[in-house]
């Protein structure tokens, strides 16, 4: 059996036990096999062909001599980070270019012999800790696919906990990279503010971000550490380690929260294996007191209820004027927030935290290191999809502060839930305590988490199709029943290309409209997209009357889904409504 951690090919690969070719070959037969599963996990994979000739020239490098610590490694990278000649989505189509230069994470790892694969779905823009926010679907739990994977990167953690890959790249500006570790069994080092380049990366919070690393174990975590680390001048917010940063390594003091200020949201097994995990820390040697963090939990709700929203509306601020559509609704009411955020708020923000980060300077004259659960709780898909603002806020209770309050932090598993979805620990430092964390969490991973990740979650998979709806149809509207019986399942709001008009049909009932392309003498037309599976598509279809059939519509970000169109005969009489944009504005005109 070949190996599966990065450290494991490595070392067979430079051994000569493996060719980087047959370690590759391997990898593209289990990403093939997945997609039976998961193919929305990707959003831009390498062809073979062009995998296999990266891979021949990391063998041939090792045959010329060269020393790579990562010879023949599978990974990964968040569509947020370029890769030269791969187009960068951001899981947002309108948005996409393609690069003609690599980030400099992505540089050091192919120079250290590590093997791109392709780019990985995320929560568009890197905004959501759910893995629910992309047009090209949501990633789930490995385990259990009821469940999110968590974001928002997502298809980073399902590839790499998959097995499809050794290590995978991500994001994390308030957790996204912790949180889908934690759901899927996985480590994710953040390193420190700087510690690794993000020239080449899609800015969130320019001035939060961090490249973050999700793979099956600490050690791993560690080696692509040794090789991402280290100042980069071409990006501006990279910084030089203190000298002797780390210091001495020792029986760590560990802080754990007080028991008033956990929360687990209802979730009893989430609490159990946290208790445990504190168990196993005093177990293991820890010195283990309780510390008082309402100064970070205050410090949290900043990122999104202070003027740090206003940073991410910076960083998209073009498309979002100009293509609004574009944009997953959700994140576009996030994001629109920050245009009412003023200079003076923004200063405000500023003096609030450095009020917080004065009190967490002065918890590390006590601890060494905090534990903290990585989230509360877990929550299904179509929880998430029905409530998607309040139930995120809820998974980054404890993630969001630690970018704010310069602190680095690895996410390790701590065990699983009977539904089989990961749990996990934070262990959380002060800037450049990294090689501590991860020394750590090395020593500490096997009494955190004794026991094996369950099985895949490998059924197969139902088949759904998308559906446009533009009238009668839409939600509140008489003939929505149509679909709820049949459990379809709102995907987005947004808007068709603006190539289409709106009429009015005469005589029917209950009211509807007719939606007909024209091209460029077309608008935009107001829609709701829902998700069916194919039986109730097809017995949905069978029920639409003439003169009105089921088509192709185009979407305002190019992409095309199933909806109504409309033969020649429906705008006999009809009234063309188009100034209203939509069906709803027209039925409240009236």
């Amino acid at each position: 059996m070949k190996p599966s951690t990065a450290a494991e090919i490595a070392a067979d690969v430079a051994q000569r036990r493996y060719t980087a070719e047959s370690v590759a070959t391997d990898a593209i037969a289990r990403i093939q096999a997945y997609d039976a599963i998961q193919p929305q996990a990707w959003i831009v994979r390498r062809s073979e062909a062009d995998i296999l000739t990266d891979a021949r020239r990391v063998d041939a490098r090792l045959r010329a001599g060269e020393s790579l610590p990562l010879a023949g490694v599978p990974f990964a990278i968040k569509d947020n980070i370029d890769a030269a000649g791969i187009p960068t989505t951001a899981a947002c189509p309108a948005f996409a270019y393609t690069p003609t230069t690599s980030a400099t994470v992505v540089k050091r790892l192919e120079r250290a012999g590590a093997v791109l694969f392709g780019k990985t779905n995320l929560d568009q823009f890197a905004t959501g800790l759910v893995g629910t926010r992309s047009p090209y679907g949501a990633p789930a739990c490995v385990y259990n696919r009821d469940y999110i994977s968590g974001g928002s990167s997502s298809g980073s953690a399902v590839v790499v906990a998959a097995g499809l890959v050794a290590f995978a790249l991500g994001t994390d500006t308030a957790g996204s990279g912790r949180v889908p570790a934690a759901f899927n069994g996985l480590v994710g080092l953040k390193p420190t503010r700087g510690r690794w380049s993000t020239a080449g990366v899609v800015p969130a919070c320019r001035s939060l971000d961090c490249v973050t690393v999700l793979a099956h174990t600490v050690a791993d975590a560690q080696l692509v550490d040794s090789i991402c680390a280290g100042f980069d001048p071409d990006d501006p917010y990279s910084r030089h380690a203190p000298a002797g940063a780390d210091g001495e390594s020792s029986p760590p003091r560990v802080g754990i929260p007080l028991a008033n200020q956990l929360q687990f949201f209802g979730d009893m097994q989430a609490q159990t294996l946290f208790e445990s995990a504190c168990a196993g820390l005093r177990g293991s040697g820890a010195i283990v007191s309780t510390v008082d963090i309402s100064p970070l939990l205050a410090a949290a709700q900043l990122l999104y209820g202070g003027p740090w929203v206003a940073e991410r509306t910076a960083a998209v601020e073009e498309i979002l004027r100009n293509q609004p559509g574009a944009f997953h609704p959700v994140v576009r009411s996030i994001i629109e927030g920050g245009r009412a955020v003023s200079g003076i708020a923004a200063f405000r923000g500023q003096y609030e935290l450095q009020r917080y980060l004065r009190d967490a300077q002065a918890m590390w004259s006590d601890i060494d290191v905090l534990v903290l659960p990585t989230t509360p709780t877990i929550y299904r898909i179509s929880e998430l999809i029905a409530e998607p603002v309040a139930l995120n806020s809820n998974l980054g209770r404890y993630t969001n502060f630690v970018n704010l309050l310069d602190m680095s932090a690895i996410a390790i598993p701590a065990g699983y839930r009977t539904n089989h979805t990961g749990f996990g620990v934070s262990l959380i430092g002060p800037a450049w305590s990294d090689g501590r964390l991860l020394e750590w969490a090395q020593r500490l991973g096997s009494a955190l988490c004794p026991v094996l990740p369950p099985a895949l979650d490998l059924a197969p998979t139902p088949r759904y199709v998308r559906l446009a709806v533009v009238g009668a149809h839409l939600a509140g509207m008489p003939l929505h029943w149509q679909l709820s019986s049949r459990n379809a399942r709102l995907v987005r709001q947004t808007c068709t290309a603006p190539a289409y008009r709106l009429y009015a049909m005469a005589g029917t009932t209950p009211p509807k409209p007719a939606i007909v392309h024209v091209g460029e003498s077309g608008t935009s037309i107001d829609l709701e997209v829902y998700e069916l599976e194919t039986g109730a598509f097809g017995s949905f279809v069978e029920e639409v009357p003439a003169p009105l059939a089921i088509g192709t519509v185009t979407l305002v970000d190019g992409t095309q889904v199933k909806g109504f169109v409309a033969e020649p005969r429906a705008l006999d009489g009809a009234t063309d409504i188009s100034e209203h944009r939509g069906w709803r504005a027209y039925m409240a005109s009236r």
